[in-house]
């Protein structure tokens, strides 16, 4: 081989956002002159060059070039250490590349933000807040979260202590705020805290500034200020209306009762009294009449009829002789069916609703559900097979019919349903059946036959 390329050092520590070097040394040991050209391998080519990027050398010569690591100073370079590799190419077609390879090591570094939401809350009992960490470093971190109060009346809780963040990644805490006593009733209070998010100390270094975050809670008072206004003037308007009751309108209702009370309506109320007028007196006054006519028996009769004992010859029956022998009103009736059958081996039916002798069903509405998403047939019938819906399982789920003019199931007749399995559906997140099954739901009025 006519070239050997050798790194100083086989690892070497990259601090993100800075620069550092490795020198590569090269040797042409061939009979002529050779240019080669330099790629960089491995996660860290992104950020790395070499420099210059083509040498030149004579027999014989050897030369330096120097590998530049940038490792930006963001989340996107994770902390660690990572493979590279070096390919020296000569320009030549007839020699062959050579690699040297080694290590480089990215320096972790913190670098955090903090976000407090909202920076201000206001309650009766307490304010509610969160806190935003953004890890903006290229390592995982673990911050601790504490508060400082800005008066001694009230107290800050956290829902945890600690906050683990991933690199590149945000993460959230609740904070609570509540106050060391209730406020009945006032000007609302404002109390201030500071929110203090910590990270982590590296080692053999002192710990970063903290990250402090202002925020303020107002109490307000659990009586609210315009209670009392409200409370007076309410005073006031049932003041005003009991004024106007016993001032305007009471009187003015007396006077229209005592103006309604005449001659005539006294005689007109005493008169409609049934026991002394009506039954009695019309009774006398009948029997009287009648004594005076041709014979006894006509004063018997008119006193009857005018004492209302018996109804006379032309008085009609009354309307509710003939209701005894009407039918009675017609009985809301449903009914329902669960039909399973498997793929193959013909069909299955079930009966829902057998109407009894006697009766007649007047069917108005029907339900047939396709739970599991089956596919095959399904057949309505009644009476003794006289078809009224044949559907296609892999059209529907769920599928509803009502009929203005109802279809009428005779004594003895039945609604019946009838499935036939071609593939059984398989439900969400549910264990998966071994035959169809469809339900059908059928409603309407059982009325009794007229004989």
């Amino acid at each position: 081989m006519s070239l050997t390329a050798s790194l100083d050092a086989t690892s070497v520590t990259a601090v993100p956002g800075e620069e550092t070097r490795l020198s590569l040394q090269l040797r042409n040991s061939g009979s002529t002159v050779e240019e080669y050209r330099f790629e960089v391998a491995g996660a860290a080519a992104a950020w790395t060059t070499v420099e210059p990027a083509t040498l030149s050398l004579y027999p014989g010569d050897s030369g330096t070039v120097f590998v530049a690591f940038r490792p930006p100073r963001d989340s996107t370079v994770p902390a660690g250490e990572l493979p590279f590799g070096v390919r020296v190419v000569p320009t030549s077609d007839h020699a062959e590349p050579v690699v040297p390879e080694g290590r480089v090591t990215v320096a972790p570094f913190i670098e955090i933000t903090a976000e407090l939401l909202p920076r201000g809350s206001h309650g009766v009992r307490r304010g509610a807040h969160k806190i935003a960490v953004d890890n903006r470093g290229n390592a995982p971190l673990t911050v601790g979260l504490t508060a400082r109060s800005g008066t001694e009346h009230t107290r800050i809780v956290f829902d945890r202590p600690e906050l683990s963040v991933e690199p590149g990644r945000a993460a959230f805490a609740g904070l609570r705020v509540r106050p060391g006593r209730l406020l009945w009733r006032g000007t609302p209070a404002t109390h201030t805290f500071q929110a203090v998010v910590q990270a982590p100390a590296p080692e053999g270094e002192e710990p970063p500034t903290p990250v402090l975050l202002d925020g303020s809670y107002q109490q307000e008072a659990i009586l609210p200020r315009w209670l009392p206004r409200a409370l007076i003037l309410a005073c006031v308007l049932a003041l005003a209306l009991v004024g106007l009751w016993y001032g305007l309108l009471r009187p003015a209702v007396k006077s229209a009762a005592r103006e309604a009370i005449t001659p005539e309506a006294i005689a007109s109320a005493a008169t409609s009294q049934p026991g002394k007028n009506g039954g009695q007196g019309g009774g006398q006054s009948a029997g009287q009449t009648g004594g005076t006519g041709a014979t006894g028996g006509a004063g018997q009769t008119g006193g009857a009829g005018g004492g209302g004992a018996s109804a006379g010859p032309g008085v009609k029956p009354s309307a509710s002789a003939g209701a005894a022998g009407a039918l009675p009103a017609p009985a809301p009736t449903n009914a329902e069916v669960q039909v399973k059958d498997g793929v193959g081996g013909g069909a299955s039916s079930d009966t829902a609703l057998t109407v009894p002798a006697g009766k007649t069903f007047q069917l108005t509405d029907i339900v047939v559900q396709n739970p599991q998403g089956d596919a095959g047939t399904v057949v309505v019938t009644v009476n003794r097979g006289a078809r009224v819906l044949s559907l296609a399982l892999e059209n529907f789920r769920d599928s509803d019919y009502h009929f203005v003019t109802p279809i009428v199931v005779s004594a003895d007749g039945r609604v019946t349903m009838t499935v036939d399995c071609r593939k059984v559906g398989r439900p969400v997140n549910a264990p998966a059946p071994d035959r169809c099954s469809e339900s059908l739901f059928v409603g309407g009025t059982m009325r009794d036959v007229k004989p």
